[in-house]
């Protein structure tokens, strides 16, 4: 007989982990597009384009955050990804 995986209820801590890992996530890489990306900072009208990409970024990454095994899962690596690259904007931008 073969072995029946039961899905853990952790959809509540999934969902916490999307809406506030996965929101900080999509600042910092919004910010990485905005200082690097094409005409840096001061780009004419670039800050509407971060602006409106923030939303889509954020509810991507939010969506995909119930792919994880579990609510810890989701937290550990979203988790570690921001603080990966808060960190690396840190050291970037000279604050170190």
């Amino acid at each position: 007989m073969a072995s029946v995986h039961k899905r853990q209820p952790t959809w509540l801590g999934k969902s916490l982990a999307g809406c506030i890992l996965g929101l900080a996530l999509a600042y910092i890489l919004i910010a990485f597009f905005a200082w690097y990306g094409p005409g840096g900072i001061d780009a004419r009208d670039k800050v509407q384009f971060n602006m409106w990409m923030i939303p889509i970024l954020w509810l991507t990454i939010f969506s995909f955050t119930y792919l994880f095994n579990s609510a810890k899962q989701a937290w550990l690596i979203l988790g570690g990804l921001n603080l990966i690259l808060y960190g690396g904007f840190i050291i970037v931008r000279g604050g170190l």
